[in-house]
């Protein structure tokens, strides 16, 4: 096997799709760095794990010595993309993709090399003049844009799809263009567009690029992608003892995927708790250090296997007289919403002290909380202290 046939083969291990067949291991034969990209739209402020599968495969690439261009799409959030959609996409505000572009960076680059990235923001050229538009609409036609098979099934469900999603292809294949891409990476839901865009790059005269795909993590409920917007997710800068007792949740039939796509590796041979364990301390040490995994790892047989409370409880002083209202509280302690916590409270997922709190009773007396340990879920724990 020469050297080209055996790197294709070690950057295309874990892949669902590898086009055209042969095409990469060319480009690799070559002997310079391919220009390999990714983009991200900032659409909400955290990357979770499912975009960690992609991540790792673009570390791979630099580890072999190309170079990496992570394509921040602060104007393409604004149009939506709409891959694996079945409706349309809600629109975020350009304060909103100015913030969570700028955590989608320090986060990729828990798993990527800075240095070795080249990060664009696609406003650069997206925001372009009318007559260069007009150019890049006549490069397509609307019914090769509706053969996506989501277009093909809103259009049978009678659901609506916005004129500027029928531009999100065009405008990421313009992305293609702009950087000169070789190869793009996306999960498997985004291999229309990264073949679109070998059509766009070609409508250009580049030649086109090279298009992996990875398969798409499953979330810890087991049945749907992971996304923030289902809650099924772990995310990348969750406290260690999230990351940690989410993990512990994730089905037990799931443990080789999870090692597979975040870990390259296989699960120890090892009851699924313990494999689960294990995980869960490699990605609290990956994200956080080995020592947040290991106080993690306390914390959790603290809770869940002793019974007892953390060690360390964080502690909030209130200033408050008579009785206090506890959705509000819940809400200024733990940074959750008023109507989560009296959902929380209603399903007997808040306590004081190990004891259930009524959900039914919505105001209690503040004296009654002072110097005891709020617990909102199964692992944020909070002393409440009341200053008199």
């Amino acid at each position: 096997m020469s050297d080209s046939e055996a790197q294709a083969a070690r950057l295309s291990r874990n892949a669902v799709d590898v086009l055209p067949e042969g095409q990469l291991e060319r480009q690799i034969a070559q002997g310079r760095p391919l220009r390999v990209k990714l983009g991200i739209d900032p659409t909400t402020a955290d990357i979770h794990l499912g975009h960690i599968v992609v991540l790792s495969k673009l570390r791979q690439f630099q580890d072999e010595g190309h170079t990496v261009v992570l394509i921040i799409g602060d104007f393409t959030a604004r149009v939506g993309d709409p891959s694996g959609r079945s409706a349309q996409r809600p629109h975020v505000s350009e304060e909103e993709i100015r913030a969570n572009a700028a955590t989608y960076q320090e986060q990729a680059f828990t798993v990527l090399d800075e240095a070795r990235t080249e990060v664009r923001f696609n406003s650069e050229w997206l925001r372009m003049d009318a007559e260069a538009l007009l150019g890049l609409l006549s490069r397509a036609t609307v019914a090769r844009l509706l053969e996506r098979d989501d277009f093909q099934q809103r259009m049978q469900a009678g659901a609506p799809i916005a004129a500027l999603e029928l531009l999100y292809p065009l405008l990421q294949g313009y992305d293609s263009v702009a950087v000169e891409a070789d190869v793009e990476l996306g999960g498997t839901d985004q291999k229309f567009n990264l073949l679109f865009g070998r059509d766009v790059q070609s409508a250009y005269g580049q030649d086109p690029q090279s298009i992996l795909t990875m398969p798409i993590l499953t979330g810890i409920d087991g049945s749907q992608k992971m996304s923030k917007s289902l809650g099924n997710y772990i995310g990348v800068s969750e406290p260690p003892e999230e990351v940690f007792g989410k993990t512990m949740r994730i089905p037990d039939e799931l443990m080789p995927d999870y090692y597979r796509l975040l870990l390259d590796d296989d699960p120890p041979q090892a009851q699924p708790r313990d494999q689960k364990r294990r995980l869960a301390a490699r990605l609290v040490a990956r994200f956080h250090g080995e020592p947040a995994a290991a106080a993690a790892e306390r914390r959790f047989e603290r809770l869940f296997v002793e019974h007892e409370l953390p060690e360390d409880v964080p502690e909030r002083t209130i200033a408050e007289n008579g009785d206090v209202h506890l959705p509000a509280l819940l809400g200024e302690l733990f940074g959750v919403s008023r109507s989560e916590a009296r959902r929380l409270l209603a399903q007997g997922g808040v306590k004081l002290d190990g004891e259930v709190l009524d959900g039914d009773q919505l105001d209690v007396d503040v004296a009654r909380l002072d110097g005891k340990v709020l617990q909102l879920g199964k692992r944020r724990h909070l002393r409440v202290r009341v200053q008199r």
